[in-house]
């Protein structure tokens, strides 16, 4: 996980002056480093030499490059994690609060479709405890989810013959899907797919 903490002129921008704060730049840089040549042959210092820093500055932050892998995914589960939170727990009923919930999740996948794609296809590298957490993370995610759904099902607002447990593995396992055939600029801005999932999720669990 990435690391914070107080540091010299290094830890807080970069040698050349550059406003991006370092920890977002190795990040950036290793997202696209690890897109073009995959996480396996992107060295340690080809990242840092090409986000203009030294290796002590990225080990400020980062203690590896599996560090890196990690934060590039953690980051967006935390975003996502945030705004899941504040749709599931407003005054809403609870449909709207389950298509909030869906359709932003496909939303802000889509938005940052590099880092999940590259995350998806070099999870198996990290070491297991990092995979673990990021199981963990995940599953915290898809329970509060599996919990709205059976929110409506106790209320009679969702049909309750599926198991609320399958539902999401179904629509999650599609979300994740999206790496594979979304483009940005494509027909369907990512809002429209989260509107097309969200209203596909409801019209499933509809009694």
């Amino acid at each position: 996980m990435a690391r914070t903490g107080a540091g010299g002129a290094e830890a807080a921008h970069t040698v050349d002056g550059d406003a991006e704060p370092v920890p977002q730049r190795l990040l950036r840089v290793a997202t696209r480093l690890f897109a073009e040549q995959g996480f396996e042959t992107t060295s340690v210092q080809q990242i840092v030499d090409t986000a203009g820093v030294t290796k002590g500055a990225m080990y400020h932050y980062f203690g590896s490059k599996d560090d890196l892998l990690y934060e590039i995914y953690a980051r967006v589960l935390r975003v996502q994690t945030a705004r899941m939170e504040q749709f599931a727990d407003s005054s809403e009923p609870v449909q709207r609060r389950l298509h909030a919930v869906a359709a932003d999740v496909v939303t802000t996948t889509a938005a940052n479709l590099d880092d999940t794609v590259i995350f998806f296809r070099s999870m198996h590298l990290l070491h297991s405890e990092k995979q673990a957490e990021v199981r963990a993370e995940r599953r915290r995610y898809h329970k509060r989810v599996q919990q709205l759904i059976e929110e409506g099902q106790r209320d009679g607002v969702f049909r309750s013959d599926k198991p609320a447990d399958l539902v999401v593995d179904f629509f999650f396992g599609a979300v994740h899907h999206l790496g594979t055939w979304f483009h940005p600029g494509g027909e369907l801005t990512g809002e429209q797919v989260g509107e097309h999932f969200a209203d596909l999720l409801l019209d499933s669990l509809r009694p």
